[in-house]
Parts: C-alpha cells; structure tokens; sequence
C-alpha cells in the first residue's frame, strides 16, 4: 500500500495527523498541494487572500520537503485532475486527507469520484473534538457561550486556580469597553516585506484577476511559521498589556489598535490556538499583566473560536437548513457600494477602505459598523454572508455562517445570540471618531443631514416589534418606541423607505 497525503491550504500545520503519523517513513511518503485557479474563482475572494493562502502553501511544500517529505506541489485549473495524475504518477492507493474546517469542502471531495480509497484523519487544528462539542450542545435549549466558555476555561485548566477563575471572576467584559480617547494611538503592527516567493505570488495574482477585488501591491502578512510565531511574541510584547480597555474602539487611521492580527495565522494552521493561549498565560505570569486585558483575549481564543466552530458543526448535523435561516425575512440587496467603499456614510466608508487595502477589520468594526447595518436596512442574510466570505483575509465558511448569521444578523432567530446587535449612530459616535466630519449628524433622526443609522434603526424596531417582544433583553429598547410621536415614527419609517430606494442602486454585483 503507498500512502499518499493532500494537506489542504488551510491545514499548513507541521502537527498535522498524518505528519505526524508517517514521520518514520517520510522518505516514502508522498504528499501534495494544490492551487486550484477554479475553486479560486468560486467567489470574487479579496486578492490579499489568495496571496496569503498561496504563498503561505509554497512556504509550507517547501519547508516539508527539507524536512524529507516528498512532495508535489501543483498550480492546476482544477483539483481533481491534478489529483487523478499524482495518484497514478505516484502509485497511491490510499488518500489520506484531513477533515477540513469547512463542510461544503467534505462534500466537493467525495464528489470528486477519485480513484483510490480515502481515509480522514481527525482535524487537530482546533481544542475541542467534534464529538465533545455536540455531547456538550445535545439537549441544550440555548448554546450560550458564557456556558461554553467557562467549561472551557475549566476543561484545559486556563487562567485558574484551585479550581476557581483566577481574579474571582469569569467575564470582565465590562472594563473592556472604553470609548476612544482623544489622540489614542496604538503601537504599530507588525508587517512583512514579501520575498521573492511572495512576490512572485502578488505576480500571479494580479495577472490573473486583474480586475479582482482588493489591493493587491500593498500585501504584507506573515507567510510561514516563523513570522507567525513573531507577530503572536509581537503582540504579547507591545499589544497584550493595553488590548482589553480599547478592544471595542474605532479611531480613523488606526487600522489595528491593539489587536492582535492572530486569525489569519490560526485558520491556516500556522499557528495552533492552545500555544497562543498558553504563552498569553505565560506572559501573564511573568509579568502580572492586567487581567481584563488577559481573560478578554483568552475570551477570544478559548470562548468565542472555539464556540463558533462547535456551532457549525453541531448545526450541520441538526439543522442543515442552517445557512438559509433569515428570521426577520429580510430580502433586500447588498449595496452595490459595499465592494467599492464609495459612500457618504462615513464609519462605513473608512471601514470598506480598509477592508479593500489589506483585507481586515476588527470584529467591531465587523459588528456593529457593517453588520448593524446591514441589519437595520434589511439585507438578505446570504448575501451578507457571501460578502463577508469573499473580502475578509481571515474568512472560511466555518467562521462566517455562524459570526454573520447567528450573531451579526440574528437570522437565527436567537439560537447563537441572545439579542439582535442592532444599534443606532449614538454607539458609533461612542465608540469610534468616525462621525467627526461626516456629512450626516449623529445626533438627528429626521430630516437633513439625518444619520441613516438613526432612522433605519427605529424603523427596524419598528417593523419587527412583534417578534423582538420576544426576546425579553429589548423590552426596555422597544417601550420607547411608544415615546416617539407617532408623526416622527412615521418621518423615519419614510425616510427609510426612501434611503432603500436611492441608495441601494444596481442589485449585488462585483465591480
């Protein structure tokens, strides 16, 4: 029997099974990647991620192979050709293949009707198994993740002592949420040159999508390993300390704050997220770090990752409709301006810039800036969904369907989320200084100059009444809805009307 191995583009981890397995017999064992041009073309995908996903690919073949391990490394049209020649090339009469992250990914496989057996090996890249995950979820009439998190912080013995959270409690959410203050300035992220592979990659890419989404030229993320390890011992250094306090501000100019540009690195395998953890306990240790800051980065890794990715799949096997749900039944397009950043608005617009020259912004800015707003102007959740997929440098289907569906949108009605994450322009005006100049004022519901967030926001409350009565935590919100007079309501309610009908121009499409 000869054991051939396809390690996918999100699975570049030197710790994956099947390397792990075969090391005694690398000499012999065969292993391949693949750029695949038509799964790359799927989605109109933010050019830096493809320069991420392709160079961090070649780094990895070519590691793997100084290490001994034969390896093949095709640019192909398509995945199953390519396949089909390397097994029959190779004589492989066994394929071993990592389950991957994202389920549509298993599917295409087993359809690619290849011509020697699969065995899957377990994916390693995450703390909890899958089987753990669903026996925790199963019989749960709501899978919080206060929940989760806290089993988790007590399962693999983080920030405890004694059996107890170290500090004396679990959450201290509420000291993370400091609006920015004036002339706030965080340290500087750090950034990569690109060497010849890379560069040689930027080439490839911008002569194959030259009208792709994204800038391209600018592209400076780590690509191996190593630089990986050096922005995570980067971020514990000069971002760790201060990161809790601001983690939810926006600053024009600041593209990064204090945050630790980690994700991309994790959903690639580069980095593995209980090494990130254990060295931010570390770090805590040695140097009696401010907690907030410690347990809300934890909080990220251990609580909200994990939770996300439990959820997708425990969803994919109970509820396969998952992807489809759209509670508020909301149908309109997605803003033509959303791929172009050409908008008055403007939180939205040094968002979507940012977004299109490095393929990144914060999970606020992700939250409450274009989530929000999609929300309370009536998006399709689908095609939210795919917007989210295509442009973010960290994006899979295993992050997105449950971040934009269940949390940014509460398209599921509440099963993730325990309120809708609708918000007016006083939470933007808040926290952030994007309202600083722009042409609408923060602080008008009506009429000129009114913030499309305001009226859009009370004429979602408004639409959707009924059913958010439901959810107990917007009683308070949705009784001041009675103290608005019924002529403003109805100005706003119109307004809004309007602002769909002229702003959201051509259906979705790329430009």
């Amino acid at each position: 029997m000869t054991i051939g191995i396809w390690i996918l583009g999100d699975q570049l981890s030197f710790h994956h099974p099947g390397l792990q397995e075969l090391t005694i017999q690398r000499h012999q064992t065969s292993i391949i990647l693949i750029e695949s041009m038509a799964y790359a073309q799927e989605r109109p995908y933010h050019r830096q991620k493809l320069v991420l996903v392709w160079s961090a690919m070649r780094h990895f073949a070519r590691e793997l192979g100084q290490q001994g391990w034969q390896v093949t490394y095709e640019i192909a049209p398509e995945f199953s050709s390519a396949l089909t020649n390397w097994q029959q090339t190779h004589s492989i009469t066994e394929l071993w293949i990592m389950e991957p992250s994202d389920r549509p990914f298993i599917q295409f496989i087993n359809q690619l009707n290849l011509t020697c057996p699969i065995h899957w090996l377990p994916n390693n890249l995450f703390l909890w198994k899958e089987s753990e995950f669903i026996q925790w979820a199963q019989g749960r009439k709501r899978l919080l993740l206060e929940d989760f998190y806290r089993e988790g912080r007590k399962r693999f013995n983080v920030l405890m002592e004694e059996g107890k959270p170290v500090g004396g409690q679990w959450n201290l959410d509420k000291q993370n949420r400091k609006p920015p203050k004036k002339g706030l300035a965080s340290p500087p992220a750090l950034w990569f040159p690109p060497d010849p592979t890379t560069q040689a990659v930027i080439t490839h890419v911008r002569n194959h999508f030259p009208h792709g989404y994204g800038e391209v030229d600018t592209f400076r993320w780590a690509v191996t390993r190593s630089q990986a390890r050096k922005v995570l011992s980067h971020f514990l250094e000069t971002r760790l300390p201060n990161f809790g306090p601001y983690q939810d501000a926006m600053v024009t100019g600041e593209d990064t704050l204090w945050h630790a540009l980690l994700s991309p690195y994790l959903n690639l395998g580069l980095l593995h997220p209980m090494e990130v953890i254990q060295a931010v306990q570390e770090e805590y240790n040695r140097h009696q770090l401010n907690l907030n800051s410690v347990e809300g980065f934890v909080r990220q890794i251990l609580g909200w990752r994990e939770y996300m990715r439990g959820v997708y799949i425990y969803q994919s096997q109970t509820d396969p409709d998952y992807t489809q749900r759209n509670w508020f039944n909301h149908n309109q397009p997605l803003p033509h301006w959303f791929w172009t950043g050409k908008t008055d608005l403007n939180c939205l617009h040094q968002t979507l810039e940012q977004i299109y020259d490095t393929g990144y912004a914060h999970h606020i800015q992700r939250l409450m800036i274009l989530s929000n707003f999609n929300l309370i102007l009536g998006t399709s959740p689908q095609y939210v969904v795919d917007w989210f997929h295509a442009v973010f440098i960290d994006a899979h289907d295993w992050v997105m369907q449950t971040n934009v569906i269940g949390m940014g949108l509460f398209a599921d009605g509440g099963l993730l989320a325990s309120k809708p994450y609708a918000a007016s322009a006083n939470y933007i005006n808040k926290m952030s200084n994007y309202c600083v100049g722009c042409v609408y004022n923060p602080k008008t519901r009506t009429g000129e100059g009114a913030c499309p967030f305001n009226f859009l926001y009370w004429d979602f409350l408004a639409r959707h009444r009924q059913k958010l009565q439901s959810q107990g935590r917007l009683n308070l919100i949705l009784s001041q809805l009675d103290r608005i007079p019924p002529e403003e309501l109805a100005m706003m309610q119109n307004q809004s009307d309007a602002y769909r009908l002229n702003h959201l121009g051509l259906p979705n499409v790329v430009i």
